[in-house]
């Protein structure tokens, strides 16, 4: 069976709703054969990604950057992870008051320097989510499971 990572931090009602709407695209009775698994950010470990065959990053924007929590993920997988998962898709969605640039370019940085495949563009929202913006999220999430089921 296929495995999604979702690895998120998630501090606030925004970034839950868009959680909780990508865990909903990923788990969609649609999709079969992949097991969905969802670690926050400051506990996920290479064990976790090396036993992914994909992941859905979630993260809030912060002063212009991902949060520390998703830093401190990848700081702590990158080497061990580096030459094993090539080319393994990933999708990303972002929380932020105002900008989210600097949290995509420092996520996309990342993960080009892990050779991760971007399956489809980052979703990302200011201000509350709307309706669209958390239907965008749930279908990064089922987008991603889908492609992991084929």
């Amino acid at each position: 069976m296929a495995r999604l990572l979702v690895v998120h931090h998630t501090p606030s009602p925004a970034m839950q709703a868009m959680l909780e709407s990508a865990l909903e695209g990923a788990r969609t009775d649609e999709i079969e054969g992949v097991d969905v698994v969802v670690v926050p950010a400051l506990t996920a470990s290479a064990v976790d990604v090396l036993g992914a065959d994909g992941y859905l990053l979630g993260t809030p924007a912060n002063i212009g950057y991902m949060s520390g929590a998703l830093k401190h993920f990848f700081d702590g997988i990158y080497y061990p992870c580096l030459e094993a998962t090539r080319r393994r898709p990933y999708g990303l969605y972002v929380h932020g008051a105002s900008d989210t640039t600097g949290a995509v370019r420092g996520v996309e940085a990342i993960a080009t320097g892990l050779s991760w495949r971007r399956a489809r563009p980052p979703v990302c929202v200011t201000g509350q989510p709307a309706g669209a913006d958390l239907q965008e999220c749930w279908e990064l999430g089922a987008m991603l499971a889908a492609e992991l089921a084929e």
